[in-house]
């Protein structure tokens, strides 16, 4: 389907309303991202699931969806390398022949006490999971005013917004998303781009599941849910910013179980 048999906004009335759309998830091959995947595809995109190392992973995401009636493929590349994300988008735009839906999902943690952390510790983390939301929105964003409409979400954190202990840079990775997302949001709103932040809380991953349970116990005294988030929440969250909300941009939506209730 070409650009010209899109309309500038897909029909919300669709039982699948991004029919002929592209998305792009940056580190889908599993956790949050493979949710937000199989929630897209479910909607009718056409999903791209970006790996690093994880291609067995990143292949069960694909035929995961595509068992469910879905159309994704999966692409290699470090979006922490602006090398790899100018190939990663030249591959997609040369095999799809467009954009319409960029979801920087991708990060890392290394987590220390700030007295211990290194600076490779540093790098690494803003490299991954901030640098790479502006290296990806850099290359794709063409590409969404080219189409006349566009759809980001970048994937923050409670922890960008109030910190957390052992966490400098990763909290300093997430809130740095929630500002660059604000700016984003205002100069792209004239192209019929929005442009917004997810903000989840403590959610059920692989991570989650290697905490020691007495930790995991100390840790849901502080949600007043007493529970985490299921991935598929966060999914649905990032599902609703693509389809719904298109008079909602520069927003970051907390999906916490209310563990942060700031303004």
């Amino acid at each position: 389907m070409t650009t010209q048999q899109l309309s500038a906004k897909p029909d919300a009335t669709l039982a699948k309303p991004l029919v002929g759309r592209v998305a792009v998830v940056t580190g889908s091959s599993r956790g949050i991202g493979a949710s937000i995947a199989k929630e897209l595809a479910r909607a009718g995109a056409h999903v791209i699931v970006n790996y690093v190392r994880g291609a067995d992973a990143a292949a069960g995401v694909v035929a995961a969806i595509e068992a469910d009636g879905g159309s994704a493929s999966a692409e290699g590349g470090d979006v922490a390398r602006e090398d790899d994300v100018r190939a990663l988008f030249n591959r997609i735009a040369d095999k799809r022949g467009r954009l319409d839906i960029l979801i920087n999902n991708a990060g890392i943690l290394r987590d220390r006490t700030f007295k211990k952390m290194t600076m490779g510790d540093w790098r690494e983390v803003i490299d991954t999971n901030l640098t790479s939301v502006m290296l990806c929105c850099h290359v794709a964003v063409p590409h969404l005013i080219e189409n006349g409409w566009g759809r980001i979400v970048n994937i923050s954190s409670f922890v960008g917004q109030m910190g957390n202990f052992g966490q400098a840079n990763y909290s300093a990775a997430k809130a740095g998303i929630i500002g660059f997302t604000k700016t984003l949001a205002i100069e792209l709103a004239r192209n019929n781009i929005t442009v917004n932040a997810v903000c989840p809380g403590f959610v059920e991953t692989e991570m989650w599941r290697s905490v020691p349970p007495n930790i995991q116990e100390k840790i849901l005294e502080r949600i007043p849910m007493h529970r985490v988030a299921k991935a598929e929440e966060i999914a649905r969250g990032v599902r609703f910013l693509v389809v719904e909300a298109d008079y909602m941009t520069g927003q970051s939506l907390n999906i916490n179980g209310g563990i942060y209730m700031g303004w």
